[in-house]
């Protein structure tokens, strides 16, 4: 544990004139301030600062951390492929990412992935063997070892020679049939993975006379009556059953439409297979010319005996018979071509009735679950499992109405694209009980009543056990509540923002131009307090809703506040380096007002037709009733201002404790009374700073009115930005930096805006003005400049949460010639520039149509950038802390992190009594106190003076609408947290300030500026946050270049660096978050979340808290069969494919043909020694306990037929008794 001393940090800091604190750029790289820095004057002026001797001791070390993947949940992005293992009743699905997610019971659930990344085209369970085999799109088969908590590559085996096509493996079989494009079938040994030298070929396979080839392999199955004769279905519509003893063909069916799927009955002595013009035909061995049966399940019969006409291709068919009813015939696809609105379908055949279900996707693939493994019994199917594009379902057949199973897996996490998510870790332990027994209420009906039918593997709650809870905004304007505890993931609670506000209709005389046309209610940020259960979300359309927790139902009205925040700038005039005046220490100044407009205001429209004062959305005015669970008690709505639209919010925090919310955007800041009901301060960034503004900014020109058209108001939705095929997910305004690489002044980066960006060309960064060639623009200039050209869209109004775009940084250095060449190598794709982006050369729609996830202006120059006028609120805090210099208390304030690195303090004067906050008006002023940090302001955080974190006060949840409750409990409890009781000392508290370029940690009430880091150069951090972790405390970033960060407090020392996750995609920057203990999560494709871990004692506990996917189980045993049924046939008739296929009888393979490689297998509960002595001790243990297990279930049977055989002889006897004296003729 290293020791570090603020005496030697703060030795010889004197009275000095005061400056901006932390003014200077200068600080080492790593923890601590080097002799090369540049020193930070504090404390009062004329005092000097004595500061005794004080050691915090910080407990964190660079051993305490490393980075792993612990879980993924959601539906497997693009699924390809399905398989089921009927005995251990484990299910597999293959993605087109190369990517397997294996599920059992509720808990297990296992991802693995491919290294080639290639498409997973089939999976093979070796059912009851604990082993998958996967055939990958690069002709690659796998083999993979499931008797252990992470699956590894056993074998490889890739075909060098020939594209795989289909791949069959008998049941208790090691020999798996491969087959061919080029129609050959081939081969392989599963427990060695070598090719086998028994080849089908194809010519072997179809007749000498034939003059066309057959096409590829699309079905293999060897034949339930014989296991010696495979079935081999060709896609041109042949199918052979080859005799695998003789090596020839046995028997040729051709039919005159390509065959997509062939299912055997149970019996063996006929097939189905499913046809490209939407029929099944049946064809029965003893007649194998034509098909005894032709069936056009949706075809139209015609008359005159005509052919039906023809329909969709059936692209699956599975025939299954059942014991005690009529057979099942159940297939994909089929429908007629004139039904083009249908939905894709699954059909259920049932004897004479025929059920078509819709569904809500294109179906991939399906399996049939039946009762006995063996395919030459009754088969009785009891579900079907349907894979479709974007969802999992399991129909139960045991019901006449096909009824389905409610799936216990978290499938639905994309059922609305996700806008932004939230991780709290050891929550309140009551929640997760509440949440779930009010989001039970609203759960869906009409599911089956049986137990959902895959119940494979094991799984435990392992050691970390606290209470964890993930929060998903989506585009419809829902948020889900998640239990995240333990590593898995289940549905709590879904709550609707929508319902808030009124449905839009086109004919009630307003413009549908005044809401985004798509996803108006898009959640864009989450702010919530889980001891006082108030949550707050910021919407795409300008909107805040702030919700308390009652488990009551109520009917009231939905108050509504309306916010004017519009500030007009021209221009931002550098200051030189030495003439920053000073900034005053206390809130003398007196901060102009003059775009200060309070709710109350009516809605107006100029008499040009120029929008002022109206909302985007539409509250609703009636009483709402609302259920048990989160109620609305305040709306806060941003509206127009002189024909132009509100700018989105890009901070939002609430403190229950003082009854405030706070929310900013790119225009100023908003306080607002959620107790009173009131706007407390609704003011333009620059007034914040009064007299202490650094810069010179002149006021813009006096605005002309225009007329808006309706063109100017289209409006993009979400939904726009998540179709991955055409475009990639864009963020938000925390990933837009542009800031040069080369070292500048502090002075030169303070008038960068590190939030700009541009969208199609236009300059729409919340605090950029459009950027010129370098020199500054004149304010004629740029008034002429800031005119939109015609058809351009009002400012931001159509950016959503999901749609800005991020700017990584450019560099001014000979290393990349462009930013178009540093993103191309950074992240492989192709950039857009716009020369144009002043003027609307192209339609809204035509840019949109030439955008990229990273597009952007090429102009990387840095003069450019400095003449952005706006300034974006980007973060805020309310905290206890000291506002000024010369303070002596602590008292309640708000901090205010900008774009521009500024981070100012807010005065709040609340009523000292409960009864009087109900009544008298909160007091909010700016302080004067500023803080400078290069880049945009990311999160803040305040510590004690022994380095332990200060939370937030909050207040004590209590139910509103509760009433029995007495006067007593209805009163507000709240919480604070003073800091250590050292009140002698000169520094009370630290406040940990992260931006996007660094890190710094500032002495309070001095200011005086303790460390430094500069936490990246070359890129930008996305994402910041102070955790616990191990009883203490850290910084953890999220970069843009990929890097996973942790620095200790406070003294900043690097302990993690890991270039973890490259930025592919902008929906990881969008979603990424920390939380405590050491986890972190993201979504990693638009259906999927993946949690990952940067602490060491929780990779080292995480195999415990993983599920096992296989479980001992015996293997059924065949059902009895009678004498009759055995003597005159249909029982499978086994052989020694070893005898057949082995390298004694087939030879050996072609080395030209197929390539073996060996896979990284290993005994995952031996980690660390598996190639030492601890390994082979457990590796042998572990077979002993298998081999033991199989000894006594060896000897439970052997018993078991002692005292069958003993049975059988005991009635023989007597039988013998019985008959023995009689005569033939007396039978």
């Amino acid at each position: 544990m290293k020791k570090f001393n603020f005496r030697k940090v703060l030795d010889g800091l004197t009275a000095s004139s005061p400056v901006i604190g932390g003014g200077g750029a200068g600080g080492s790289s790593g923890g601590g301030i080097s002799s090369g820095g540049t020193s930070y004057p504090g404390g009062a002026t004329g005092a000097a600062v004595t500061i005794r001797d004080l050691e915090i001791q910080e407990s964190l070390a660079s051993e305490h951390f490393q980075i792993c993947k612990t879980v993924r949940h959601g539906f497997p992005y693009q699924p390809t492929a399905l398989a089921f293992d009927p005995v251990q009743k484990i299910l597999a699905i293959g993605t087109h990412t190369g990517a397997i997610r294996i599920l059992g019971r509720p808990g297990v659930d296992c991802y693995c992935q491919h290294d080639s990344g290639a498409t997973v085209l089939q999976l093979q369970f070796l059912i009851n063997e604990g082993a998958l085999v996967s055939a990958c799109a690069d002709d690659t088969l796998h083999l993979w070892n499931l008797r252990q908590k992470h699956p590894a590559i056993l074998h490889s085996l890739k075909f060098t020679r020939e594209r795989i096509t289909h791949c069959h493996l008998p049941f208790q079989s090691k020999w798996l049939y491969v087959g061919t494009e080029r129609g050959n079938t081939h081969i392989v040994n599963v427990e060695s993975f070598i090719l086998s030298g028994y080849v089908i070929m194809w010519n072997k396979a179809i007749e000498l006379s034939t003059k066309t080839h057959p096409g590829p392999v699309v079905h293999l199955s060897d034949s339930p009556r014989d296991e010696g004769r495979l079935l081999i279905g060709f896609e041109s519509g042949t199918v052979v059953l080859w005799d695998l003893r003789s090596k020839r063909v046995e028997q040729r069916c051709y039919y005159d439409e390509a065959i997509h799927s062939i299912s055997w009955h149970h019996e063996g002595r006929t097939f189905m297979c499913s046809h490209s013009d939407g029929s099944l035909t049946l064809w029965n061995l003893k007649a194998p010319s034509k098909p005894f049966q032709i069936i056009y399940p949706h075809g139209k019969c015609l008359r005159d005996g005509k052919k039906p006409e023809s329909c969709k291709p059936i692209l699956k068919v599975e025939y299954k018979t059942s014991r005690n009813s009529e057979p099942f015939i159940i297939f994909s696809g089929g429908l007629s071509y004139d039904k083009a609105c249908r939905r894709p379908s699954l059909t259920i055949m049932h004897g004479k009735s025929i059920t078509v279900l819709e569904m809500d996707y294109p179906i991939v693939d399906f399996l049939t679950l039946c009762e006995t493994p063996y395919p030459n019994e009754f088969q009785d199917p009891f579900a079907v499992v349907a894979l479709l594009e974007k969802d999992l379902i399991v129909i139960d057949l045991t019901q006449s109405n096909f009824p389905i199973f409610e799936n216990p897996y978290p499938m639905d996490v994309h059922e609305s694209p996700v806008t932004c998510t939230a991780y709290y870790a050891d929550c309140p332990p009551d929640l997760i009980p509440v949440l779930y027994s009010i989001g039970a209420k609203h759960k869906k009906q009409g599911y089956s009543n049986k137990e959902w039918p895959v119940t494979g593997g094991t799984w435990n709650l392992g050691t970390q056990t606290y209470p964890e809870i993930i929060i998903t905004g989506h585009a419809d304007g829902s948020i889900k509540f998640w239990d995240a505890s333990a590593i898995t993931l289940q549905m709590l609670y879904k709550l609707k923002t929508s319902k808030v506000f009124e449905k839009q209709k086109v004919g009630d005389g307003k413009q549908i131009a005044e809401i985004v046309e798509e996803d108006p209610f898009a959640i864009q940020m989450m702010c919530w307090c889980p001891e006082s259960r108030i949550f707050c979300v910021a919407g795409v359309s300008a909107h805040v809703i702030l919700y308390r927790f009652s488990k009551h139902e109520v009917t009231t009205e939905i108050l509504s506040l309306e916010v004017r925040l519009q500030y007009d700038v021209e221009d931002i005039i550098t200051p030189e380096p030495d003439s920053i005046p000073p900034f005053p220490e206390t809130s003398s100044q007196g901060p102009s007002l003059k775009n200060q407009s309070l709710s109350g205001s009516t809605n107006t429209v100029a008499t040009e037709g120029v929008k002022d004062n109206i909302p985007c959305l539409k509250v609703k005015s009636r009483p709402v009733r609302m259920p048990p669970g989160y109620q609305a008690e305040l709306t806060v709505m941003l509206v127009w201002v002189d024909g132009d639209p509100p700018q989105q919010i890009t901070s939002l925090s609430v403190c229950s404790a003082y009854g405030l919310l706070a929310f900013g955007n790119c225009n100023g800041l908003a306080v607002i009374d959620f107790i009173q009901k009131t706007v407390l301060l609704s003011m333009g960034t620059i007034d914040l700073y009064g007299s202490s503004d650094p810069y010179q900014r002149q006021p813009r020109s006096p605005r002309k009115s225009r007329q808006i058209t309706a063109d100017n108001f289209c409006m993009r939705g979400l939904s726009n930005f998540y179709s991955d095929s055409k475009k990639r997910i864009r963020t938000s305004y925390q990933s837009l930096t542009e800031l040069a690489d080369s070292p500048v002044s502090l002075e030169l980066e303070r008038c960068k805006s590190p939030t700009s960006d541009h969208v199609n060309g236009h300059c729409t960064s919340p605090t950029s003005q459009p950027c010129s060639s370098g020199k500054r623009l004149s304010s004629a200039d740029a008034t002429k400049v800031n005119r939109r050209a015609p058809g351009r869209p009002p400012f931001r109004k159509a950016q959503s949460a999901a749609c800005m775009e991020i700017s990584l940084p450019v560099t001014t250095e000979v290393g990349y010639a462009s930013r178009r060449a540093m993103l191309q190598q950074l992240h492989g794709v192709s950039i857009f520039s716009h020369d144009d982006h002043h003027s609307s050369g192209f339609t809204w729609i035509e840019k949109e149509s030439r955008e990229n996830s990273f597009s952007r202006s090429r102009s990387s120059s840095v003069s450019s950038i400095d003449k952005e006028s706006k300034e974006a609120i980007t973060a805020l805090y309310f905290m206890e802390t000291y506002v000024c210099k010369n303070d002596t208390t602590i008292s309640p304030c708000l901090w205010v992190g900008t774009s521009l690195g500024m981070v100012l303090f807010i005065t709040l004067n609340l009523p000292s009594t409960e009864e009087q906050r109900q009544t008298e008006p909160v007091m909010v002023s700016p302080s004067g106190t500023v803080l400078v940090l290069k880049g945009a302001v990311l999160t803040f955080s305040c510590l004690d003076c022994m380095g332990g974190l200060i939370r937030q006060p909050y207040e004590v949840w209590r139910d509103m609408n509760n009433v029995d409750d007495n006067e007593k409990s209805r009163k507000r409890k709240l919480v604070t947290f003073s800091p250590s009781s050292s009140q002698e000392m000169a520094d009370h508290q630290f406040a940990v300030i992260c931006s996007e370029k660094q890190a710094k940690v500032f002495s309070l009430p001095s200011q005086a500026c303790l460390y430094v880091h500069n936490i990246t150069e070359t890129s930008f951090v996305l994402r910041a946050d102070v955790v616990t972790l191990s009883n203490s405390i850290c910084l953890a970033c999220f970069c843009a270049n990929g890097h996973i960060m942790t620095l200790s407090l406070p003294s900043l020392r690097p302990m993690l660096d890991v270039n973890y996750l490259p930025l592919t995609d902008m929906r990881i920057a969008r979603t990424f978050c920390f939380t405590n203990g050491g986890q972190a999560l993201y979504l990693c494709s638009p259906t999927e979340i993946q949690r990952i871990t940067y602490s060491q004692e929780m990779c080292d506990n995480l195999q415990d808290m993983l599920g096992d996917l296989f479980t001992p189980v015996e293997t059924p045993e065949i059902q009895n069969r009678g004498f009759l049924k055995g003597l005159f046939g249909g029982s499978g008739q086994g052989f020694d494919r070893e005898e057949l296929f082995g390298e004694a009888a087939a030879g050996k393979a072609s080395k030209s043909l197929a390539q073996h490689i060996p896979g990284p297998a290993g005994i995952e509960g031996v980690k660390g020694a598996a190639g030492g002595v601890v390994g082979e001790l457990a590796r042998a243990r572990i077979a002993l306990d298998e081999r033991g297990q199989r000894l006594g279930e060896l000897e439970e049977k052997t018993a078991g037929m002692m005292a069958s055989a003993e049975a059988f002889s005991k009635h023989a006897h007597e039988l013998m008794l019985k008959y023995k004296d009689k005569k033939w003729y007396q039978f």
